[in-house]
């Protein structure tokens, strides 16, 4: 390239400085044991942790059982969820001094179905499911049997349950939380009119809408020291007629600004059947580059992001000050390798595996560090 890559500069999340703009979204990955991470989660994050991003985000993580999408899904709400994944951090670790971020959050009424290779529906009972919760009685699918609409003392306990999972992070070194307020889960049904028809205070009006997510923020953001960030997630739209849509989202990002929000995650949909997704590579940036001229929050773009030269484009042309990689992650996971080399850029990498440069690059490898 005729000038250097601007992918592969540094950038600040709060206190959290990052080698690069390459996030690995999280994934979920179905395979945990009533919450706990297991020897995949392991080889999962292992591989990833020494690909060269400049962070890596843990799957989304239950902060209540009820709250899972799955009965395999991780989770962070008990002595014995946080001992296992320490047990994950502490061999990553080893190998990776690369910062690790976790998505905490709660499926409310899109919980308790199988894994996605198991078909994805609703479980039954008397199959290992369990009663789903929401702002209001609605399920998610007509099929579905209809959550029961949180009153305030279940929201008091959610609320409670972000604050003890984010603290276990906290103790556990994760660098950095990211709340989970898109796809259709729980803190989104609150945002999203086509989930929440509440008439109380939690309802209604966007600024009632906008409540309860800001309260878990609140609550977290209080609960962790300030050095530690606290981003978010969101679904800019739900890509359905009346349902929330990208000026909403502006004016949940404004609420954010003035609550030490230290990124905004752009994502979109996943709160309705009904919804009419544009497909096409990069087809969620334009959300983060509207969101990031509104805001001095570092903004994420994600969304079939695949070719290095894109990711280059949408950082450099000021479209987003992170771009975030998850289907092609798990495709390609060197795909932060073969991007520096196609920008002639560095990245970090196991001296294991200096040997494996191609002859007729330049140094692609920096120096790797072997602790946190």
């Amino acid at each position: 390239m005729s000038q250097a890559s601007q992918l592969f500069t540094s950038c600040a999340l709060g206190a959290l400085q990052l080698k690069n703009r390459i996030v690995i979204a999280p994934m979920c990955q179905y395979s945990a044991e009533d919450g706990c991470a297991t020897d995949w989660h392991l080889l999962h994050l292992g591989q990833l942790a020494i690909s060269g991003a400049g962070l890596l985000t843990i799957e989304a993580t239950a902060v209540e059982p009820a709250g899972r999408i799955s009965p395999a899904d991780l989770g962070l709400w008990s002595e014995e969820n946080e001992a296992a994944l320490g047990r994950v951090l502490g061999a990553v670790r080893q190998h990776s001094a690369m910062p690790i971020a976790i998505q905490l959050a709660h499926a409310g009424r899109k919980a308790s179905v199988a894994v996605p290779w198991a078909g994805g529906k609703q479980l039954p009972r008397q199959q290992g499911g369990w009663q789903t919760v929401a702002p209001s009685s609605l399920p998610h699918n007509d099929a579905d049997d209809a959550p029961l609409a949180l009153d305030d003392a279940g929201l008091a306990r959610v609320r409670d349950a972000f604050v003890a999972a984010a603290q276990r992070a906290q103790r556990l070194g994760i660098d950095a939380i990211e709340l989970h307020a898109a796809h259709g889960y729980l803190l989104h049904q609150f945002l999203s009119p086509l989930a929440n028809q509440r008439s109380d205070q939690y309802g209604g009006t966007l600024e009632n809408r906008m409540r309860f997510p800001l309260a878990v923020f609140d609550a977290i953001r209080a609960a962790v020291p300030s050095s530690m960030p606290v981003g978010i997630r969101i679904s800019a739209t739900d890509w359905v007629e009346g349902g929330w849509e990208i000026e909403q989202s502006i004016a949940f990002v404004q609420a954010l600004q003035t609550r030490d929000c230290a990124f905004i995650h752009v994502s979109s949909g996943g709160i309705s059947q009904r919804q009419q997704i544009q497909l096409g590579a990069g087809y969620q940036v334009p959300f983060a580059e509207r969101i990031r001229s509104i805001t001095t929050i570092p903004v994420i773009a994600v969304g079939l992001i695949t070719e290095a030269a894109h990711a280059e484009a949408i950082v450099r042309d000021g479209q987003a000050d992170l771009v975030a990689l998850a289907r092609g992650m798990l495709y390609n996971p060197r795909w932060p390798w073969h991007a520096a080399a196609e920008l002639g850029a560095q990245v970090d990498a196991p001296p294991q595996y200096w040997r494996s440069q191609p002859r007729g690059l330049g140094k692609l490898f920096g120096d790797a560090a072997s602790g946190h």
